[in-house]
């Protein structure tokens, strides 16, 4: 395996892993949330697929937008599958850009984000798109536990 399959296969089995959870979460708890600062359950889904969506412009630009226009603003998540038809889209053109890069393309390219903090290799952003996901999947869970909510197996 060479690292761009490396890459998408961790990108992969994280959504994975994240749809599993996503799925468990029964309907009538998309809306909870632990505090009245958090993100619902529903918005944290929402943020993991758009930001990707957003992760995929700044790819192609090389760095952070000056205007993003998201393709979920306006529209009301009504079910999660409604949802996952919608990001399809999004999601398979990403993927398909991650697997267009070459080898050599994970160290050439930088990723300017100096407005956020950092200058990055595509390689390293591409670790750090899949480890945010990553992280809000671990919220979710600790979400299912302080709803009293049946955590599902990730780790099969």
């Amino acid at each position: 395996m060479n690292a761009i399959e490396v890459i998408v296969q961790n990108l992969s089995e994280v959504r994975r892993r994240s749809m599993i959870i996503w799925g468990s979460i029964p309907d009538d708890f998309l809306d909870w949330r632990p505090d009245s600062e958090a993100m619902s359950i529903k918005e944290m889904i929402r943020h993991v697929l758009d930001s990707e969506h957003y992760y995929h412009l700044a790819l192609l630009n090389e760095g952070s937008l000056t205007a993003y226009e998201s393709p979920y603003e306006t529209r009301t998540f009504t079910t999660l599958k409604e949802e996952l038809n919608f990001s399809e889209t999004y999601r398979n053109a990403f993927l398909n850009t991650v697997k267009s890069y070459t080898q050599e393309d994970l160290t050439r390219i930088q990723i300017d984000r100096k407005d956020v903090g950092y200058i990055r290799s595509l390689g390293d952003m591409l670790m750090r798109i899949a480890y945010h996901e990553a992280v809000h999947s671990g919220q979710l869970l600790d979400y299912l536990r302080s709803a009293g909510l049946k955590r599902p197996k990730v780790w099969d």
